[in-house]
C-alpha cells in the first residue's frame, strides 16, 4: 500500500472570484435580500432554461415553500422516495400532510419504483416528489405521464442536480440545494425553479413573511408600510450568499465536467479491481455526478470497511440511512415493507467525489476499498 493520503468526501471549490464577490457586497452596505439575489435568480433561471427562479435559504425551505404555495396540507398524502435525505419527507410533514415512502426500483437502484407508487395511491394522494439521487436523472417523461394520469402534482427534489438538463420542465417546481457539499455552493441556500409565473410570484411573497412590500422596497422609500394577508415564512437568501452563488454558477459546467471524468474513471477502475461492488446506474445515464456510490457485496460488514478506509485516509459516508426507520418518522408512517430500499440503504457506500480530486486520488480510493474488502 502507498503512503496514506487524506481524501475528503466532498470539498467546496472556492477561489478569488468568490472572495471578491463577498467583499463587494460588504462594501456596498446592503447585506440582506436585494439586487444581488435578483441577479442570481435571473442567472440561475437562464442557465437552467427556466422562466423563473426564486432564491431561498435552504433546499428544505424551498421544498416546504413549494408545497405550501401549491396548497398541500393536512389530510393529504405526498409520495416521496424511500431513499433520500430526511429533508424531502420533513418538508411534507411541515405542511401537515403525510409523507409516504416509495420503495426503490431495485436493491441496486435507489430511484423510486413507479409500480410501488401506484400501489400507494388513494383519494388522499395529492402529489409526488421525485429526487434525482446522486445527480442521476429520473425518467421525467414517465413520471409526468403518471402524475397526469392520476391527477397529481409533480415536484422535483433537485438538491443533487444543479446543471442537469431538463430538470423543472415537466413539474410544478424543482428545488436545488447550495449546501457546502453540493456541485455548487453558497454555504447554505437553495433555489426553486418553475415555469409558472403566478406560482413564482406567490413563492417570492411567502418567503418574506408574505409582506406586501419587501425590505428593500421600503428602504428605497417606495413604500412606507406593508400588509400581510396570509401566513408566510422567513426563507430569504442574503446578498452575500447570492454573490458567492453567482461566482459558483460561472464555474458549474467545469465542475460538472470534472465530476463526470472522475466518475468514468471510478467505473473503469472498479470494473477491473472490484466487479463485486457494483456502481448504481450506468456510465451513460444522464447525470451531474453529485455522488459516486457503490453497493457492497451481501454480507459485508460496512462499518468495518468504513473504519478501514478511514485508517487509509479516505472519508466515506452513507446516502442514506432509511429516513422511514428513524424513531419520529417511523411513528408517522407506521410499519412499511420496503425491501429494495432497505437492501440499498444497508449496503450502499459513498466514495469521495469532488473537482479537486486527481486521477491518482481515484485510483487510491479504489485500491483502498479493494484492500478494505479483502
Amino acid at each position: 500500500m502507498d503512503a496514506v493520503k487524506h481524501i475528503g468526501l466532498s470539498e467546496a471549490s472556492l477561489g478569488p472570484e468568490e472572495e471578491e464577490a463577498v467583499l463587494a457586497v460588504l462594501r456596498s452596505g446592503w447585506l440582506t435580500q436585494g439586487e444581488k439575489v435578483a441577479t442570481f435568480e435571473r442567472a440561475f433561471a437562464r442557465t437552467h432554461a427556466m422562466e423563473h427562479a426564486v432564491a431561498v435559504n435552504s433546499a428544505t425551505a424551498g421544498l416546504h415553500l413549494s408545497l405550501a404555495a401549491l396548497g398541500i396540507g393536512p389530510g393529504e398524502d405526498v409520495l416521496v422516495p424511500a431513499v433520500t435525505f430526511v429533508a424531502t419527507a420533513n418538508a411534507v410533514f411541515y405542511t401537515g400532510a403525510k409523507a409516504l415512502p416509495v420503495d426503490a426500483a431495485a436493491a441496486d437502484n435507489p430511484h423510486m419504483s413507479m409500480e410501488h407508487a401506484a400501489s400507494l395511491l388513494t383519494d388522499r394522494t395529492r402529489a409526488v416528489i421525485l429526487m434525482h439521487y446522486g445527480g442521476y436523472a429520473m425518467d421525467m417523461e414517465a413520471w409526468s405521464a403518471f402524475c397526469a394520469r392520476h391527477g397529481l402534482l409533480l415536484l422535483e427534489d433537485a438538491a443533487h442536480a444543479p446543471g442537469l438538463k431538463g430538470v423543472g420542465r415537466q413539474s410544478s417546481a424543482a428545488v436545488y440545494s447550495f449546501f457546502g457539499n453540493k456541485n455548487m455552493t453558497t454555504a447554505e441556500g437553495g433555489m426553486i425553479t418553475t415555469r409558472d409565473g403566478a406560482l413564482a410570484e406567490r413563492l417570492r411573497r411567502l418567503r418574506g413573511h408574505a409582506m406586501s412590500a419587501p425590505t428593500l422596497t421600503r428602504a428605497r422609500g417606495h413604500a412606507f408600510s406593508y400588509d400581510i394577508e396570509e401566513l408566510g415564512w422567513n426563507y430569504r437568501l442574503d446578498e452575500l450568499r447570492a454573490a458567492v452563488g453567482l461566482a459558483q454558477l460561472q464555474k458549474l459546467d467545469a465542475f460538472n465536467a470534472r465530476r463526470a471524468a472522475l466518475a468514468r474513471l471510478y467505473r473503469r477502475l472498479m470494473a477491473e479491481a472490484l466487479p463485486e461492488a457494483a456502481a448504481p446506474f450506468s456510465g451513460e445515464h444522464a447525470s451531474v455526478n453529485h455522488l459516486f456510490t457503490v453497493v457492497l457485496p451481501e454480507g459485508t460488514a460496512r462499518p468495518d470497511v468504513m473504519r478501514a478506509m478511514r485508517e487509509r485516509g479516505v472519508q466515506t459516508s452513507i446516502h442514506y440511512p432509511p429516513w422511514y426507520r428513524f424513531t419520529w418518522h417511523s411513528d408517522q408512517v407506521g410499519t412499511v415493507s420496503l425491501p429494495h430500499a432497505d437492501a440499498y440503504c444497508a449496503r450502499t457506500l459513498t466514495l469521495p467525489l469532488h473537482p479537486q480530486m486527481t486521477d491518482d486520488d481515484v485510483a487510491y480510493v479504489v485500491q483502498s476499498l479493494s484492500s478494505s474488502l479483502r
